[in-house]
Order: C-alpha cells, then structure tokens, then sequence
C-alpha cells in the first residue's frame, strides 16, 4: 500500500516500536504502514463508521468515538506519539483536543491545510470560497468546521505551551516547500508539526 505523501511524511517522523494513537484515522493507512512496516503498535480512532469497517478491514486496532467529547477514556502518557492529521479543521473544540492530546502522548505531529495560501487568498479576492487540492469542498459541503492559518495555529500552540521541535512545510502538491520562514503562510498549502507538550 503506498500512502499518500503528507502521511508518507508523518510516518518518516514517528521513530520504530512507538505506540501511537492516530485520531481521526480515517481507513488505518497510516496504523497499518506504521505496525507492518514500523514494527509500531498503535490505536485508530474515527467517528465515521464507514472508515471504522475499513480500518478494521486492515486489522487496525480502532475505536469508534468522537474526538470533541471522549478523549478523557485514554490514560496520561499512556502513547509515545499522538497523530492529529488532516483533522483538526474538521473538529469543534480544536483547543481541548490539543490539550488532550498533550495530556495522552510524549510527542504529538500535527498536520493541517493552510488557509493563508496565497491561492485562498486570490479565490477570496474573486469573491470565491477558498478551494484547492488540501481544501477540495464547496463551501456547501465540505467536512470543515474552521479554518486557520500558520500564523494562527502557532498562536494557539504558544498558548497551550507546546514547543515546536519541527515544522515541515508543503506545497500544494503536498512536496517540501523551500521557501523561509516568513513566507511559509503565504506559500504553503500545509504544514505538518512535531510538537512536545508542555512538562
């Protein structure tokens, strides 16, 4: 199975034998590279029951729950790397979700699409709901509940107390961008964290 390149990604950064709890799942790409090819354990967690069945297809260890409401049933330090991928845009309360997460896991990787790519930003200009290959809904039917930018999200991380240890940057292709640190907001169609929580 090859894994889709921001995942592909996420995997490179979770050291072998970890136990890691990926929220929001989806189908278990990630948990199954990670056990089969990572000799990692780990746990899905997914609210559609869709992707539930799926994950469970692949022998992926999952519970069904909801991100917002249930994550006090998992234990302090009870992972060593908590993925939040591609999921943070589509929950209510991102804000208790990171604190949770930091609560659970030594190290948490956090991706998210960039609603400050200069290509959101033209679309708004047209009058037009920001679209792209990270962000492929309507405004009618997309999944997202909020929408934040690279700036925005590592205010929210300083507040919470988490040091970034890495931030990787992409384009909207999903490759590594090259630009620096001051126009990564503008140019990135997503950016994925390495994050350590607080002592």
């Amino acid at each position: 199975m090859t894994l889709r390149k921001d995942l592909a990604l996420v995997a490179s950064l979770i050291p072998a034998g970890s136990r890691v709890l990926d929220l929001g799942c989806a189908s278990g790409q990630l948990l199954s590279h990670l056990m089969n090819e990572q000799g990692c354990r780990g746990t899905g967690v997914e609210i559609d029951s869709t992707s539930v069945l799926a994950a469970i297809r692949l022998g992926i260890p999952v519970i069904e729950l909801d991100l917002d409401l249930q994550l006090d049933d998992f234990a302090d330090d009870s992972y060593d790397v908590v993925v939040l991928s591609r999921t943070i845009q589509t929950i209510r309360r991102p804000q208790e979700v990171l604190r949770q997460m930091g609560r659970i896991g030594r190290r948490l990787i956090v991706s998210v699409p960039n609603f400050g790519w200069y290509g959101h930003r033209l679309r708004l200009l047209r009058g037009r709901m920001p679209m792209s290959r990270e962000l492929p809904y309507e405004w009618y039917n997309t999944p997202n509940l909020r929408h934040t930018t690279l700036v925005d999200l590592q205010l929210l991380f300083d507040e919470l107390g988490f040091t970034v240890e890495q931030r990787i940057t992409l384009t909207p292709a999903g490759d590594p961008l090259q630009a620096g640190d001051r126009l990564a907001n503008l140019m990135a169609g997503a950016a994925v964290y390495v994050l350590r929580p607080s002592a």
